[in-house]
């Protein structure tokens, strides 16, 4: 008897490098600062700690779907992903010959706790510029889709990198938020926020969340073919226009909303209650495809 099956890759547990070859059509990736053209961090040298030859971002350009996408994806597993100034270099510099090559669309790859705070004020920098790059990427009518499903989340200044961009996409392991759980308890205290609570910080920062308070476009599975079908299918409806005035008025309009209607909830099952989910406490209980139906309902 012949068993055929298509086992699944984790995004979660794969590397920057190994997404970026699951995403893209294959043989179509081109390093820009390949290893032997890259060099560590100078600054985390000076402080006796180890480098990475890429600094922990990997930038380049290739195709999904034969479509022309520049990318960047970050390696969690150096440093948290955290911003220095090389890091956030390389980035920023993938934006910016975005608006000279004119691709289909930017991929950012995010996979980071925030600023690197061996390289605080650089990083700080770095994150600034990356933002107005960001910006600058859309304006002149090229989407930047934001991809996130590692175990560092997008927190710190690459959560609100990745609130800039056109479209995020997002699995039920991903999170998204300003300030990561363990910060929030250090700063505030525990009675606040039990960063040792996982379900709690899922419910709160997670990908199932977000997906409910439309924060982020799709919901996926921790699946690397997963994630590269649903790029595809933001990549046909994300129009390359520049965001309209009025749009950004009415996204400020639905944060001031959200802010006077759930500001005083501290648990994503209060929130999606008040939101109208039938049974919140089964949310983290249903699959992909009823996350997806459940909004559906919600909507009409």
């Amino acid at each position: 008897m012949n068993l055929s099956f298509t086992a699944q890759r984790s995004w979660f547990e794969a590397t920057a490098r190994q997404r970026i070859d699951g995403l893209l059509d294959a043989g179509t990736f081109r390093e820009i600062l390949p290893p032997e053209a890259s060099r560590p961090s100078p600054n985390l040298a000076a402080l006796g700690l180890p480098g990475a030859f890429d600094d922990g971002v990997v930038v380049g350009y290739g195709h999904i779907e034969e479509r022309p996408v520049f990318i960047a994806a970050q390696e969690g597993q150096f440093m948290g992903g955290g911003v220095g100034e090389i890091h956030g270099a390389k980035i920023v510099g993938i934006l910016r010959r975005a608006l000279v090559d004119k691709p289909d669309a930017v991929l950012l790859l995010i996979d980071s706790g925030g600023v690197r705070l061996q390289e605080a004020n650089a990083g700080l920098i770095a994150i600034s510029e990356i933002m107005r790059a960001v910006l600058d990427t859309r304006a002149a009518g090229i989407p930047v889709l934001a991809l996130v499903g590692g175990s560092c989340g997008a927190f710190g200044g690459m959560g609100i990198v990745t609130m800039l961009c056109s479209a995020v996409l997002m699995s039920e392991e991903g999170r998204l938020g300003l300030s990561g759980p363990e910060v929030i308890e250090t700063v505030i205290g525990v009675e606040e926020f039990d960063s040792k609570d996982r379900a709690l910080v899922w419910r709160v920062t997670g990908g199932k969340h977000r997906y409910l308070m439309n924060d982020c476009a799709e919901l996926v599975d921790d699946d690397i073919a997963a994630f590269r079908k649903g790029t595809t299918g933001l990549l046909s409806v994300c129009q390359n226009v520049p965001p309209s005035l009025a749009q950004l008025r009415a996204a400020q309009l639905r944060l001031e909303l959200r802010h006077a209607m759930y500001a005083d909830l501290r648990d994503g099952l209060q929130v999606w209650a008040a939101l109208g989910v039938p049974n919140p406490e089964t949310v983290p209980l249903l699959e992909r495809d009823h996350m997806v139906a459940l909004k559906k309902g919600m909507s009409t």
